[in-house]
C-alpha cells in the first residue's frame, strides 16, 4: 500500500457547534456542506489552502461524555500533526491558540518546529513547521534525537520567517 499523505480524520466530540467554532475560529478550517440528509450530530471541515474533500470530519458524542484520556487513562490516538508553509503562520497560531487557552507545549525536534494544542474536548493537535530539505544540515539532523525548547524568533532570524518549509521533504522540490 503507498499511501501519499493523510486524507482527512474523524473526531468523536462532546457539543459540535463548540468544536466547530474551535477548529473554525482559531485554525481558520471552514465548514463543508456535505452531511448526508436527515443525518444529525456531524460537520466536516477543510482547512486553509487544503485541496481535500475535508480534512476533519466531526461527530457528536452529546454534552454528557467525558474529555479525552488517551494517553493517561487509555490507549487511543494521541495527535494528528499539520503543517504550515512557513515560521510567521506559525507564530500567528501560536498566538490564536493562546489567545483561546490552547496551547499547551511547543518543541523544537531539529528538523521540525512544533507547537501542541489541545481542542475543546482535550483532542491534541501539533502544528509543525518542517525544515526544507536544502536547509538541513548536521545541527539540525543530529536535534532530531532531543527535544527543545522552540524559540520562534531565533528560528525565523535563522530560516527567515517566509521561507517555505518542507520543500524537497512533504512538498516537491
Amino acid at each position: 500500500m503507498g499511501i501519499h499523505r493523510l486524507n482527512h480524520a474523524v473526531l468523536y466530540v462532546s457539543e459540535l457547534a463548540r468544536s466547530v467554532a474551535f477548529y473554525r475560529d482559531v485554525l481558520g478550517f471552514r465548514p463543508i456542506p456535505m452531511t448526508p440528509d436527515g443525518f444529525r450530530g456531524a460537520a466536516f471541515l477543510q482547512a486553509p489552502g487544503s485541496t481535500n474533500d475535508h480534512d476533519l470530519g466531526l461527530f457528536e458524542m452529546g454534552a454528557g461524555t467525558g474529555r479525552s484520556t488517551a494517553g493517561r487513562g487509555t490507549v487511543g490516538l494521541y495527535h494528528l500533526a499539520w503543517e504550515v508553509d512557513t515560521l510567521d503562520e506559525l507564530e500567528v497560531t501560536a498566538q490564536r491558540l493562546t489567545a483561546a487557552g490552547a496551547l499547551v507545549g511547543a518543541s523544537d525536534h531539529g528538523t521540525t518546529k512544533s507547537l501542541y494544542g489541545q481542542d475543546p474536548d482535550g483532542l491534541e493537535f501539533e502544528i509543525v513547521w518542517l525544515v526544507p530539505a536544502d536547509r538541513l544540515d548536521d545541527a539540525a539532523l543530529a536535534a532530531r534525537k532531543r527535544i527543545g525548547r522552540l524559540d520562534l524568533d531565533a528560528e525565523r532570524r535563522r530560516y527567515g520567517g517566509q521561507t517555505r518549509g518542507g520543500v524537497g521533504i512533504s512538498v516537491p522540490a
